[in-house]
């Protein structure tokens, strides 16, 4: 029997991993707390929680420790965590919507925390969302 379920793709899921960044800023709460605060307004994200910072402790294996946050928005989350003894900063990005401003993000990213090298990966989410309720 063929599955004649006409399908979209979800959203978009920007990974961001920035190397050699300024320890001080990646070493601040209060900054961490202002990315999560204005990276949704920058992008048209309506945001249903507020931002989340949390310090990390150092587990002594390879994470030294740092501060983690997320933001809840409407079109989903997005999610960071430093590494300030490591001038690391990873982080999510991850939306419902189609036609992510990669560039931008990526930029925002490289500015805030002083970055000198990123890495980063576009994943495209449920490529076979159906269009309709399937019940």
């Amino acid at each position: 029997m063929q599955d004649n379920t006409k399908t979209v793709q979800f959203g978009e899921h920007i990974t961001i991993d920035g190397y050699g960044g300024d320890p001080k800023i990646l070493d601040n709460k209060a900054i961490v707390s202002s990315v999560l605060s204005d990276l949704p307004n920058k992008l048209g994200m309506k945001t249903l929680s507020e931002p989340m910072v949390i310090s990390a402790p150092d587990n002594e294996i390879k994470d030294p420790g740092g501060w983690s946050g997320f933001v809840i928005v409407a079109e989903s989350h997005i999610a960071i965590h430093t590494f300030p003894k490591r001038r690391f900063v990873s982080a999510d990005v991850y939306t419902c919507r189609n036609g992510t401003d990669v560039e931008k993000i990526v930029a925002y990213f490289i500015e805030t925390f002083k970055l000198s090298d990123v890495e980063t990966h576009f994943i495209k989410r449920g490529t076979r969302y159906p269009v309709e309720n399937l019940v």
